[in-house]
């Protein structure tokens, strides 16, 4: 029997397998192996908050050589990032024909690459699979930065970078940003450093050193207890809210009906079982980015640019 042609391929993060399979059963999608933290479907490709990675146009190639398998993949196009799932060996003597991938890491807040990347895995000593296009432009959908292991109070900061690289912008100097669930500090950090006018909103105190930053105010007060109708707009609403995912979609309805926030850029934290419930409901806000980054754990980030 004839198996079944590969329409698309997703790459789930290390430990966040289950998530993408349960994303791709509600949507429809079946799976018809696993490579690794690949899942391979015979359906078009289709977005996915789990994947970190969608191979848009996976195709089978023989490989009876090292040489022969460099060659068909230069013969399509010059950049290949590998996927190494199986066949370390061979895998590595394939890679090593072809152009290296500059994959260094992202000073923030420069912008992610635009130059064309496919991706490549070996199924079996004699076959790979290969897709010229992909959704990510980072090596195995992963965004590495040049981290500051001094001024933040925690890494938070890096999830946030990678949100904000991945939505293609930021706040510039001398906007307004509204930070929720601020402490101890780490995104108020990041966007103090920007040149942003930070408000930080948590019961719990900042880290003394960020707020003594420039353009950083605090208000020692639940996120929950503010009324957008009652605050002057801003150009930026962050959340980190240690919350369950529903109370967290009340909460960004009531901004947006509000009207007090352009930008939102919230991050989606799940309390024991993944709620793809509600996270499909984020997904469906008119104009949001959705997705599971290479530096969050249990959790999504959801992104909304305005105009």
């Amino acid at each position: 029997m004839t198996e079944p042609a590969i329409g698309a391929a997703y790459l789930a993060a290390e430990g966040f397998e289950s998530d993408l399979a349960e994303e791709l059963r509600r949507a429809g999608r079946s799976v018809t192996a696993w490579h690794g933290r690949l899942a391979l479907s015979p359906e078009p490709p289709a977005p996915m908050v789990w994947a970190l990675d969608t191979w848009t146009d996976p195709r089978e190639l023989p490989a009876p050589s090292v040489k022969a398998a460099a060659d068909a993949l230069r013969g399509i196009q010059r950049n290949w990032a590998l996927h190494a799932a199986g066949h370390h060996r061979r895998a590595a003597l394939i890679e090593a024909r072809l152009p290296p991938v500059k994959a260094r890491p992202l000073a923030f807040p420069e912008p992610a690459p635009t130059g064309h990347l496919g991706a490549w895995t070996l199924l079996a000593p004699d076959r790979l699979l290969a897709s010229p296009t992909k959704t990510s432009p980072f090596v195995n959908g992963e965004v590495r930065f040049v981290e500051d292991r001094e001024g933040p109070p925690s890494r938070a900061y890096l999830k946030l970078w990678e949100a904000l690289t991945r939505a293609g912008r930021w706040p510039q100097p001398g906007e307004t940003c509204l930070d929720l669930g601020a402490s101890p500090g780490g995104w108020t950090w990041a966007l103090a450093r920007l040149g942003a006018q930070v408000t930080a909103v948590d019961k719990a105190p900042l880290d003394p050193a960020v707020a003594a930053m420039p353009g950083v105010a605090t208000r020692q007060e639940s996120a929950f207890g503010l009324d957008p109708r009652d605050h002057p707009r801003v150009d930026w609403l962050f959340s980190d809210i240690i919350c369950y995912p529903a109370r967290l979609l009340a909460l960004v309805r009531r901004w947006m009906e509000a009207d007090r926030a352009r930008h939102l850029c919230c991050t989606i934290k799940f309390q024991g079982e993944t709620d793809h419930n509600v996270t499909a409901e984020f997904a469906a806000i008119p104009g949001a980015l959705v997705f599971h980054g290479a530096h969050n754990k249990h959790e999504a980030m959801f992104v909304r640019l305005g105009g």
